[in-house]
C-alpha cells in the first residue's frame, strides 16, 4: 500500500547480513516490520553497486538455486534526505508485520488493512516517530490512541511466517455469527503468553493464549498455510509442518545464511588453477606425453609460461578434470578459504594492496615451540553474501543441507544476491603441524573426543534425522579434535585481546583454518571486520609485536586454567542425557557473541588445550 512506502528507519548494511535481513522482522520504537524480498528492493534512479569478489561470486553459484546469480549488490541507499524526491524512493522496503494491531488504550484487535488504524508519518526527519493510531478510540477522546503490533506470529522450519490466526483460534476452528467478528486482546504482562487473552466482542467466546504455546499449541494450531509473507507468496509445494508460535522480537524467528571471503591475491597455485579453467577448450583430451609440445606450438598455451615446470601443470590440469568429472569432494572445489591460507602461510607474502596488507611478525623466544608463525594484517577486505535465511533452527556453515533454507527472491533464477563489505586488520597465528598433528594422532582414541564424537551425532540425529531424505549419517562433517582444539584457543585470544586491549568481543570475527586429513591446516586469524572506526585504527595489528603477543598468548591459556564457574565447567562432559556440543566451556571462560563465533559457540573445549583432565592429553602442556 502507498502509505506504507515512506522512511520508517535505518539499519547498518551489516544487520542486513546478520539481524535484520530479507525476511526478518524488526522491531521499531511504534510497531514492527518485515523486511520484503529483493524483487522489490528499490534502486530506480540510482545504479546498484557492485561488491567484487570472484571467489565469493563463484561459492554462491554453487548454492542451489543460485546457479543464475551473476552479481552481487549491496543493498540500495542513498544520502540524500528529501521526503518526497527520488531518495524517499530508493532503499529496503519494509511492510506491517504481524498484520494484527492492538490499541493500547481500548484492546481493541484489528488487522492494518482494515480502516480501524490509520498510519501517521508526517516528519521525514524523523522516521522513528512513524506509528499506528486509533483514531477513534472510545477511551482517549483526547487524542489517538497508539496501536501496537500483536506480538504473536508462526513460524515454521521450512521458513514460512503467517499472520496468528486469532477469529479461528478464539472460535476453535467455528465460525463466528457474524462473518467478521470483532476481536480485542487483554495483555496483562509484558512478554508471559499465559496472561494473554483473546476475546471476540460479538460473541463472547474468548481464549488464553497459553493454549497456543508447546504442546498445546501442536493440538490448537492448523497446519502451516506455506506463507512467504516476505515474498507476498505461498509456497507452489504447500507444507507439512506444524508451525509454532513466536513472539514479535523472538531471536530463532530469523537466522541469516551467508557466505564470506577475504579479498586476497592469487597466488602461484591459485594463479594456475584459473589458467587451466580458463583455457580447458585447449586442454582438454591433452595427453600428459604431448605437453611439452602443446605448450611451444599452441598460441594459447602461452599463457602458462610463467610455470615452467610440465609436472606442476599437468598436476593442475588433473585436479581440473577430476572435479569436472564430480572425483573430488564437492567441498574441495568449494572452499573459500584454501587461497586464503596458501597466501598467510607461503613466502615471499604478497605485495601490498589496497584491499591486503601482510606482513611477517617477529615471535618472542619462548612462543618458538608453540607458535610456529605470526602475520600482521594491516588492512583487509571480507565480502560477505547472504544467500537464505532460516527459522527456527539456526543453519550450520559447515552443514547446509541440514536445515531448509527460504528463498530471498520469487523468481527462481535470480540474477543478484545482497551483498557487504567491510575492512579491517586483523592477526593470523600458525601453530606447528608437528605440535597439533601429533596431539591429534595421540587423543584420537580418547575417552574426551570419543565423547564429543558420540555428542555430534545425537546432536544431529535428535534434530534433523527425520527430516533428510534417504540414508542419515549422523557423523557426516565431524570437524574432529583438531577443530576444537584451534576453535578453542581462539576463543581465549579473543577474550584476552578483549580484555586486555579494548576491543569489544562484537568487534572481532575469527577464521579457523582446520583443512581435513587429506590437507591438514593449523592456522587461526582473528581481525576485526566492522563497519565502524573500531576496526581500522591499528590496535590489532600493534598486537603482534613480539612482547605484546607474548603477553597475550601466555595470559590466555594461563586463563584457560581455571574458570570461576569451576567444579561446574570443568566437569563438563557432552555426554546423555546432555543435549550440546562444548565440553569444560561456559560464558565465563569461552563463550563470545554470535556474530564473533563461526559455529555458534560449539566444538568449545578448555580440556583440549591446556592439562584439565589427566585422561585428556592436551595441546599445551603449560604456559610458556
Amino acid at each position: 500500500m502507498s502509505r506504507h512506502r515512506r522512511k520508517v528507519g535505518a539499519v547498518r548494511p551489516s544487520h542486513l547480513m546478520f539481524t535484520s535481513g530479507v525476511g526478518s522482522l524488526i522491531d521499531l520504537p511504534n510497531f514492527s516490520v518485515l523486511v520484503r524480498g529483493t524483487d522489490d528492493w528499490s534502486y530506480f534512479p540510482a545504479e546498484p553497486e557492485l561488491v567484487r569478489e570472484r571467489r565469493l561470486l563463484a561459492a554462491v553459484q554453487r548454492v542451489e538455486g543460485l546457479e543464475s546469480v551473476e552479481a552481487l549488490q549491496k543493498a540500495p541507499w542513498t544520502d540524500e534526505d528529501a521526503a518526497d524526491d527520488a531518495a524517499s524512493r530508493i532503499g529496503v522496503p519494509v511492510a506491517p508485520f504481524p498484520n494484527w494491531l492492538r490499541c493500547t488504550a481500548c484492546n481493541e484487535l484489528a488487522l492494518v488493512s482494515t480502516t480501524v488504524f490509520t498510519f501517521v508519518n508526517d516528519n521525514p526527519h524523523r522516521p522513528h516517530e512513524a506509528k499506528f493510531v486509533h483514531a477513534h478510540c472510545p477511551k482517549s477522546r483526547r487524542r489517538p490512541a497508539l496501536a501496537v503490533a500483536a506480538r504473536f506470529v508462526l513460524a515454521c522450519t521450512k521458513g514460512h511466517l503467517d499472520d496468528f490466526p486469532y477469529p479461528q483460534f478464539v472460535h476453535a476452528g467455528k465460525a463466528c455469527k457474524e462473518s467478521h467478528p470483532r476481536m480485542e486482546m487483554q495483555d496483562r504482562s509484558a512478554n508471559l503468553g499465559a496472561n494473554v487473552e483473546v476475546r471476540c466482542k460479538v460473541c463472547g467466546e474468548s481464549r488464553n493464549m497459553r493454549e497456543a504455546l508447546g504442546r498445546l499449541g501442536e493440538q490448537n494450531l492448523p497446519r502451516c498455510r506455506g506463507r512467504h509473507a516476505h515474498l507476498r507468496s505461498y509456497d507452489p509445494q504447500g507444507c507439512d509442518q506444524k508451525p509454532k508460535t513466536l513472539v514479535v522480537g523472538a531471536s530463532n524467528q530469523w537466522f541469516g545464511r551467508t557466505l564470506s571471503a577475504l579479498a586476497v591475491p592469487r597466488t602461484g597455485q591459485s594463479e594456475l588453477a584459473a589458467t587451466v579453467a580458463k583455457y580447458w577448450q585447449n586442454l582438454e583430451g591433452l595427453e600428459r606425453a604431448f605437453l611439452p609440445f602443446a605448450r611451444k606450438n599452441v598460441p594459447a598455451l602461452q599463457f602458462f609460461s610463467a610455470w615452467p615446470d610440465d609436472d606442476e601443470v599437468w598436476a593442475a590440469i588433473e585436479k581440473h578434470q577430476a572435479t569436472l568429472e564430480g572425483g573430488e569432494e564437492e567441498a574441495d572445489a568449494g572452499d573459500l578459504r584454501a587461497e586464503e591460507w596458501e597466501i598467510f602461510t607461503h613466502y615471499p607474502l604478497p605485495d601490498p594492496t589496497l584491499d591486503f596488507t601482510v606482513r611477517q611478525a617477529e615471535l618472542a623466544p619462548e612462543l618458538t615451540n608453540h607458535v610456529e608463525d605470526l602475520v600482521q594484517v594491516e588492512r583487509l577486505r571480507e565480502a560477505r553474501a547472504l544467500v537464505g535465511f532460516t527459522r527456527l533452527d539456526a543453519p550450520d556453515p559447515d552443514d547446509p543441507e541440514l536445515v531448509e533454507s527460504a528463498p530471498l527472491s520469487r523468481d527462481e533464477h535470480p540474477t543478484w544476491v545482497p551483498a557487504t563489505e567491510v575492512r579491517g586488520e586483523g592477526l593470523f597465528v600458525k601453530l606447528p603441524e608437528h605440535l597439533v598433528g601429533g596431539w591429534e594422532q595421540e587423543v584420537r582414541q580418547s575417552l574426551g573426543v570419543g565423547e564429543h564424537y558420540e555428542a555430534y551425532g545425537r546432536y544431529r540425529a535428535n534434530r534433523y534425522s527425520d527430516r533428510l531424505k534417504g540414508d542419515f549419517d549422523r557423523y557426516k562433517n565431524w570437524p574432529g579434535p583438531r577443530f576444537i582444539a584451534l576453535h578453542t584457543l581462539s576463543h581465549l585470544l579473543i577474550r584476552t585481546i578483549a580484555l586486555e586491549c579494548g576491543y569489544s568481543s562484537a568487534s572481532l570475527s575469527e577464521r579457523i583454518y582446520a583443512g581435513t586429513e587429506d590437507d591438514p591446516r593449523t592456522g587461526i586469524l582473528i581481525y576485526t571486520a566492522v563497519p565502524d572506526s573500531e576496526g581500522t585504527l591499528g590496535g590489532l595489528v600493534s598486537l603482534g609485536e613480539p612482547r605484546a603477543f607474548s603477553r597475550i598468548f601466555r595470559r590466555a591459556l594461563r586463563d584457560a586454567d581455571r574458570c570461576s564457574s569451576d567444579p561446574l565447567c570443568v566437569e563438563r562432559h557432552p555426554v546423555p542425557s546432555a543435549d550440546f556440543l562444548h565440553g569444560a566451556a561456559c560464558h565465563v571462560c569461552l563463550f563470545v557473541s554470535e556474530t564473533t563465533c563461526e559455529r555458534g559457540n560449539r566444538f568449545l573445549d578448555r580440556r583440549f588445550v591446556v592439562p584439565l583432565d589427566p585422561e585428556m592429553p592436551s595441546l599445551y602442556k603449560g604456559v610458556p
